[in-house]
């Protein structure tokens, strides 16, 4: 897959792959690193995760809290929120719009 091409379509999706993650439980960043990258979205360095959470957390999307670890730093929990819920639902409805006759035209394209 072309790299470039990868990170542009990611950097528009991330928040609502994050807030995806969120939804069921809480989780730290390199947490939410490791499930992205386990869900097939690839590697996402922190230079690229962190300021979407912070991000994400400035808009009241999610709230964040720090922990001490057992065996470890302290970690920064992030856990979304009904506002958050909200964006996810109609985040999904737009990126389902959008991606639906992209993949019929490329699919058409294709079949030519």
């Amino acid at each position: 897959m072309d790299i470039e091409r990868r990170g542009q379509w990611l950097r528009g999706v991330l928040d609502l792959c994050v807030l995806g993650l969120l939804r069921d439980r809480e989780s730290y960043g390199y947490q939410l690193a490791q499930a992205l990258d386990t869900a097939g979205i690839g590697p996402i360095q922190g230079g690229t995760l962190y300021p979407v959470l912070l991000r994400l957390q400035r808009t009241g999307l999610v709230t964040a809290q720090w922990r001490e670890g057992t065996a470890g730093p302290a970690r920064k929990y992030y856990q979304i929120t009904d506002l958050g819920r909200a964006a996810l639902r109609q985040g999904g409805r737009d990126w389902a719009a959008f991606v639906t006759p992209v993949t019929g035209l490329l699919t058409e394209r294709a079949e030519r």
